[in-house]
């Protein structure tokens, strides 16, 4: 099947969106914690994570436009902390609930049945059913004038995983804790890892490592 870009203008709009949003792959599925400066929770979920570099430790999202109230947005930008949260196959289905649009002054957390996890001094609640998750503090948002989005950077702060999930070169074993995945807007996936490989050199070829 061969498709053109008048092809992709002409779908219908749920049918395009659908479309592009699965062609991608597979994507980090993840929970963002957020309050708001009176300490009113929220939790939305996202697959648009992506990294940025080590060194400072950094994460980007990107939010759609706002075409409708973006809590987990506005609490990043009120209070400058969120909190990221990796779903596993147990709580898949309540972390889809909170994509709907529910009222600010409703929590996420109480309407789908995930627990809030606030640590001594922080701001923003984790997901205690989560098993790694990690602190964000807010560095900077980019407004993407090509389609409205909002680029928002942030930098790890502190990092809460499983002891058994934590190799001892640091790779972070995501099977290992439990971590699913997702594809286009609602399709949920459990991984089976193939291998790890060496680092890539000109003369010679990886090997399972």
């Amino acid at each position: 099947m061969h498709i053109t870009k008048n092809d992709i203008i002409e779908m219908d709009q749920r049918y395009r969106a659908s479309f592009i949003n699965s062609l991608g792959g597979f994507k980090s599925l993840i929970l963002v914690g957020t309050a708001d400066s009176n300490g009113a929770s929220n939790l939305s979920v996202l697959n648009s994570l992506f990294h940025i570099g080590a060194n400072p430790p950094l994460c980007g999202m990107i939010f759609r436009p706002d075409v409708a109230e973006r809590h987990t947005l506005d609490n990043i930008l009120d209070t400058g902390w969120y909190t990221i949260n990796h779903v596993t196959e147990a709580i898949y289905q309540a972390a889809h609930q909170t994509s709907a649009r529910y009222p600010k002054e409703v929590s996420e957390f109480d309407v789908v049945g995930l627990t809030q996890e606030w640590h001594a001094e922080r701001k923003v609640p984790f997901v205690t059913e989560s098993r790694v998750k990690w602190l964000m503090q807010f560095r900077e948002k980019h407004d993407l004038t090509i389609n409205g989005t909002h680029l928002v950077i942030g930098e790890i702060m502190e990092v809460h995983i499983p002891d058994e999930a934590l190799q001892s070169d640091g790779f972070v074993d995501l099977e290992a804790a439990g971590t699913i995945t997702c594809s286009g807007l609602d399709s949920y996936h459990k991984t089976e890892k193939l291998s790890r490989l060496s680092y890539a050199k000109v003369d010679t070829w990886p090997r399972d490592i």
